[in-house]
């Protein structure tokens, strides 16, 4: 698996949609690539923030949000005392 490839099925693997196979070729990836980790880490930090909102996934959200923006939320939800 590819780190592309990887990043097309992040979803169903969260949400535990992956088939088996799928699954093991993915966690076999996570395990030989840190990029790919940072990247999951980072895509269920995201979700959990738009799940705090109510916002749902849209097709049309570009994959990679920036750092700097999830650190921003992250920020101000602790300042908040949502965290």
């Amino acid at each position: 698996m590819t780190c592309q490839e990887l990043a097309d099925f992040i979803m169903d693997y969260v949400d535990g949609n992956l088939p088996d196979v799928q699954r093991d070729t993915f966690e076999k990836h996570l395990a030989v690539c840190p990029s790919c980790i940072e990247y999951l880490k980072s895509y269920k930090t995201t979700k959990m923030v738009l799940d705090d909102l109510g916002c749902e996934a849209k097709e049309n959200v570009p994959c990679e949000v920036p750092e700097d923006l999830i650190n921003a939320i992250l920020a101000a939800r602790k300042v908040a005392g949502q965290e």
